[in-house]
Order: structure tokens, then sequence, then C-alpha cells
């Protein structure tokens, strides 16, 4: 048997990877933006050469269907709940008690997703939030790594303008699809707050007026200065109130443009490492952008966990 070197492989078959990376690095600097900017154009053909990255915040019309217009981010989404749905399937039509790979994956990724929900929530309502948080959870990290699959940004066919587009891009990267999601966090948080606590209980906390008008009352019945005080703290409370209700709406755009920004942000860096040295440069940024992926993900989902188990919390466990 030959003798194993470093990584369990033999030191010939690690010189000639070794060798093989740097030819591979010699040759990305040439062909890329940087090596023209230092050595001047080499008269390289066309398919060699990367286009220079032209980002546009815009999703870009690829057909219309029904009269609507159909863009490359809605196709990667509808490829995102194709992806889902054909590993649900392939894993649940076939449990199997001695569970394969792709199975104990998947058993282990839910799994550690409802302990989390749990441990947020509490054992009754984690498993009431547990398919809305896991649902977001999955779509917006499988929105991210598969938009490093190639022919995202690669691929260009006719669009509805008689333009080039291309063809898929990342889901997360247009503005609509976040704010779609912030949307349903939104919906679900609320929905769950008014089951959980009453449709006035919940409303209560938003449009807390009982102190002011109790104050107003006690001034007709001549008690002047209980009645001031309590006016005063009755409008402390409507103030809270507008506040609380500011809040809840400032989630949704603070949930949108924080995917959004750090979905493009990394787009946009992939693209100019892929410009400036292709091939090479590029791979630790794609390693990046999983991490990346999977960490908006969590801070999607476990915010929308937050968010709803403080709506279902009564106001006096708040204060306490």
């Amino acid at each position: 048997m030959p003798k194993r070197g470093y990584l369990g492989y033999s030191v010939p078959v690690l010189v000639g990877i070794l060798v093989i990376f740097l030819v591979l690095t010699v040759f990305s600097l040439i062909i890329g933006a940087l090596g023209s900017s230092l050595f001047g154009d080499l008269g390289l053909p066309s398919w060699l050469t990367v286009p220079r990255p032209d980002p546009k915040l815009p999703a870009e019309g690829v057909f219309h269907l029904f009269g609507f217009p159909i863009t490359n981010s809605i196709i990667a989404a509808w490829l995102t709940i194709i992806v889902l749905v054909g590993i649900s399937y392939a894993v649940t039509h076939r449990i199997k008690l001695i569970p394969g790979r792709l199975q104990c994956f998947l058993e282990f990724a839910l799994g550690w997703l409802y302990n989390f929900c749990q441990e947020v929530a509490g054992e009754k309502y984690g498993r009431r939030f547990f398919p809305v948080v896991t649902t977001i959870f999955l779509f917006v990290i499988m929105n991210a790594w598969l938009s490093l699959l190639p022919g995202f940004g690669s691929i260009l066919v006719t669009g509805v303008e008689g333009e080039p587009v291309h063809l898929l891009r990342a889901a997360n990267t247009d503005i609509n699809m976040p704010l779609a999601l912030a949307l349903v966090s939104f919906f679900f948080v609320e929905y769950f707050g008014v089951r959980a606590r009453g449709g006035f209980g919940y409303l209560s906390k938003f449009i807390n007026v009982g102190q002011f008008f109790r104050s107003i009352g006690q001034l007709f019945r001549g008690k002047l200065r209980a009645g001031l005080s309590g006016m005063f703290s009755g409008v402390i409370d409507i103030f809270v109130g507008i506040l609380e209700a500011l809040s809840e709406l400032v989630r949704i755009v603070s949930f949108t443009f924080r995917l959004f920004g750090n979905m493009t942000a990394g787009e946009i860096l992939l693209l100019i490492a892929m410009f400036l040295v292709p091939w090479v440069l590029v791979l630790p940024f794609y390693g990046l952008e999983l991490l990346i992926g999977f960490v908006q993900a969590l801070i999607f989902g476990g915010l929308t966990l937050v968010f709803l188990t403080i709506a279902v919390t009564p106001h006096e466990a708040e204060t306490a």
C-alpha cells in the first residue's frame, strides 16, 4: 500500500493538486481584470474573458403569464419551492426505520429547528410556531444556496422587452421577495397574538386609552388632583401604544432591508471577485456566502419566533 501523507493522500497526489491549483491561479490572474491591468490586452478569445459586472436592482422580466410579467427572481423562487418539495417527497415517500443519509440529514435539521422553537416559545407554542418558522428558514436558506449554483446570472434569454436578460436571479436579491416574507412574518405574529390573547386584549397594547378617559371622569366628579395625575399617565399610555404600533410596522422594513441588503451585497461581492480573478479568488467568498445564507435564514426565522413568542405573552408577564 502507498504511504499516506497529509489529509489521507500520498505526497505525489498532494504535490499534483498543489501544482494544478497554482496553474489555475496564474491562469485566472491572467484572464481576469486584474491581470489585464497588469499585463495589458493579451488578445484572449471572448469566451475566456469575464464581462464587467453590471448588477441591477430591479428584477428583469422573462415572459408574461396571464398578462403578468414573470421576472427571473420569481422563477428562482419557483425553483426553490420545487427543490424543497422534491427533497421532502424523496425523503417522506419511503421513510425507513434505519434512515439513509438524506433522511438522516433532514430529520436532524427538522429536529434541531423543533427544539429551537420549543426552547424559545415553550412546548405549547413551540409546536404551533414550528411550521411557520421552519418554512421561512428553509425557504430563505434554499434561496441563498441555490443562487450560488452555475446558471444564476449566466444564462441569458430574450426578455419581455426583447433584450437579453438573465433567466435566473437570486430571489432574495429582489426586494419584493424579502418584503413578501416580512409580510408573512408580520401576518402570523398578529394572527397568533389575537388568537392567544383575544382581539381586545391584544389590541389594547396599541390603543390604551382607558386610563385617560377614567381620569376625565374623575375631573367631572371633582377629583381634580387625581384626575390631572391620571390624565398625565393616560397620555403616556397612549404614546406608548403608538410606539408599539410603529414598532410592529418598522419590523416589516427592518426584516426586508436586512435580508435584501445582505444578499444583494453578497451577490455583488461575488461578481466583483469573479471579474478581478475568475475561479480562484471567488472560492473563499462562495464559502462565506454559504455561511451568510445560513445566518440570514436563522436571523429571519429566529426573530419571527421571538416576535411570535412576545405576541402570545400576556402584557402582565412582559412587564413582570
